[in-house]
């Protein structure tokens, strides 16, 4: 809600997309914005009425062991490679979780680490990106980082995209 010289639109988000009618829009890319809604759920449903068959949503947000996660007072959710799979269908994962009876016409078709650090620490960089290339080789191999490495080597964030379907 903070006016910048490249934003567009200012307002609340639930406000900005009930303008919007449905299955109006082709693609939303989001990056480091979801985490600060604490009505995460309600957020996803608007986001999926908006967007038009096949639309694709990208959606980038901090990984929950990213250690500025915490010391930021405003972000109010936590994602790691499942949290998407809680709201919408997948074929991803070999792990099934409770969708609590939430089902958001979305699909989930691709989940990525990223590992990244901020300049001018560019040799820590380059080590974090090796680490992301290593740890999304694979399904597997990003299950099990976030299931046994995550604390030891933190993530920076988790790059979802989403198709309606």
């Amino acid at each position: 809600m903070l006016d910048f010289d490249s934003v567009d639109i200012v307002g609340d988000v639930f406000e900005v997309l009930s303008r919007f009618p449905d299955s109006s829009v082709n693609s939303i890319y989001s990056a480091h914005f979801f985490e600060h809604v604490a009505d995460f759920s309600r957020l996803l449903q608007e986001v999926a009425r908006v967007m038009k068959q096949d639309a694709r949503l990208t959606l980038i947000v901090p990984h929950f062991s990213n250690p500025f996660y915490y010391s930021d007072p405003t972000h109010k959710v936590q994602f790691g490679l499942y949290s998407m799979a809680y709201f919408c269908r997948q074929s991803l994962f070999s792990r099934k979780v409770p969708r609590y009876g939430l089902e958001i016409p979305l699909t989930l078709v691709r989940v990525e680490l990223g590992f990244k650090s901020y300049p001018p620490r560019y040799l820590r960089h380059a080590w974090k990106r090796l680490l992301g290339t290593v740890f999304n080789t694979s399904m597997y191999v990003r299950e099990f980082y976030e299931e046994n490495l995550c604390w030891f080597l933190p993530c920076y964030e988790v790059r979802y995209e989403l198709c309606k379907q």
